[in-house]
């Protein structure tokens, strides 16, 4: 993706490649030194953040009571069930 990006670093592509979580850090580093608007990085940034407080919160939730369940097998009901647990 990277090459796709620095031959249009302000086409759609890069736009959508620099705000999803995934690969926002590698994609932005790729724009920056062609000029990206303040608010571009900043969004990233700030979606990147909001994802990774929201699954280390989903994690600890069925982590939680996941640990509790030691041998029992697990199934994605299962699972999501565990995040709705109130205990």
């Amino acid at each position: 993706m990277a090459q796709f990006v620095i031959n249009n670093p302000e086409g759609p592509i890069a736009f959508w490649f620099s705000m999803i979580p995934f690969t926002s850090p590698i994609i932005m580093m790729v724009r920056l030194p062609f000029g990206v608007a303040p608010w571009e990085l900043a969004l990233s940034m700030a979606i990147l953040t909001v994802t990774f407080v929201g699954a280390v919160w989903l994690a600890g939730r069925v982590y939680r009571t996941g640990i509790l369940m030691y041998g029992k097998k697990v199934s994605w009901g299962e699972m999501w069930k565990w995040l709705f647990y109130k205990g």
